[in-house]
């Protein structure tokens, strides 16, 4: 069950050929600065017949083709087998990821005219958190405004966010369904999420994947009045969009929107940086006291993505302070450095702290294969 599994950016094409069954990546790649000088493709067409010639024989092992689409908005609540009327609802999608859909669909259509007798799946980003009661997806403003213009917290990573929480439970010996977590993906991009019998109840990203933690360049939780007070004071649009998704985050606060230059400016004594990471991880306890409640107890916290599988340092930091909700680290084990699922909470602690490495492409070939059969 070999799925071609398709990542396409505004300018990029990443893409992985995977064994869904064996769980092997049998050749991987990207295409980088489609459509620029001196660039790999002269566009995302160009750049499918490049990948098809990188692939070679390997091409006639294809089953599926898996493709990441960021948003599915309302209409799409699972992996879907794309065909014209999907494509074009995926487009309509766009103007609630204007950044994100439109690469995506780029990708679709010219992996649809690369390779048409393969079926085509589109595994959405947004499509976990469908779940989501009412109460924690509904913001409170005029209702006919929200429906009119699909004003409602969506969430995104909720390909990462199941795929971890299966691995979890995996790790533990139980049943997704007997299971209460909060997983953090914690990366460049950041969410949290609470996860109830297998079932995203709540997560930190809305409508846009602005809200909710701190991140590399986007400033996560901010009080929309200042945004106004921003307007009024004569930036534009254009000037408040590039502030908040590409200025703010570790970046604005420090100068750098890497958290290995944050870390090593805190070694050198650097106040602002100090500072940053202060607020980083004030912004995650808040979410973790907060999917606490909502989940009425918790079995386990599991950490992902580049941050969360990779720094021993701040998933201590972000637990300090939480050891009376019977969270936190052994030392020891968290020092660990592995690519392996594993427990970094003491033996016997009332609740299990994991890293999780996830993989998204696996997530996406595993989720393509099941739907072609």
């Amino acid at each position: 069950m070999r799925v071609f599994v398709v990542n396409s950016g505004s300018s990029s094409i990443k893409y992985q050929l995977v064994d869904a069954e064996s769980e092997n990546v049998v050749l991987s790649g990207l295409l980088e600065r489609i459509g620029q000088p001196g660039g790999d493709a002269v566009d995302h067409v160009d750049g499918m017949r490049v990948v098809l010639e990188r692939l070679g024989d390997h091409a006639a092992s294809i089953v599926a083709v898996g493709h990441r689409v960021v948003h599915g908005g309302s209409a799409f609540t699972a992996p879907t087998v794309i065909d014209d009327e999907v494509e074009a609802a995926i487009e309509q999608i766009s103007t609630l990821a204007p950044l994100h859909n439109p690469a995506n669909l780029a990708g679709i259509r010219a992996a649809r005219l690369a390779m048409p007798d393969v079926p085509h799946v589109a595994v959405f980003d947004t499509a976990f958190h469908q779940s989501m009661p009412a109460a924690a997806s509904t913001y409170a403003i005029d209702r006919a405004v929200a429906l009119d213009h699909g004003i409602r917290r969506y969430g995104f990573h909720g390909t990462s966010h199941e795929f971890v929480a299966r691995r979890a439970a995996r790790l533990l010996d139980r049943s997704l369904e007997s299971l209460k977590l909060i997983v953090l993906h914690l990366g460049n991009g950041s969410s949290a999420a609470a996860i109830d019998a297998g079932r995203s109840i709540d997560t930190s990203m809305g409508l846009t994947p602005l809200q909710g933690l701190v991140m590399g360049t986007r400033s996560g939780d901010i009080d929309p009045g200042a945004l106004l007070h921003l307007l009024r004071a004569g930036l534009s649009i254009a000037e408040v969009d590039a502030l908040l998704n590409s200025r703010s985050g570790l970046l604005g606060l420090t100068g750098s929107g890497d958290m290995r230059d944050v870390e090593a400016a805190v070694e050198a004594g650097d106040a602002d940086a100090a500072l940053a990471l202060e607020v980083w991880a004030h912004r995650i306890r808040h979410y973790v006291g907060a999917y606490l409640a909502q989940l009425g107890g918790l079995d386990a916290l599991v950490f992902t993505a580049g941050i969360g599988e990779n720094s021993p340092e701040l998933r201590a930091r972000a637990l300090d302070g939480l050891a009376h909700l019977g969270l936190g680290v052994d030392a020891d084990r968290n020092a660990v450095r592995s690519r392996d699922a594993r427990v970094i909470s003491s033996e016997g602690a009332p609740v299990s702290v994991l890293v999780v490495p996830t993989n998204e492409e696996l997530a996406i070939a595993q989720a393509a294969s099941a739907l072609v059969g």
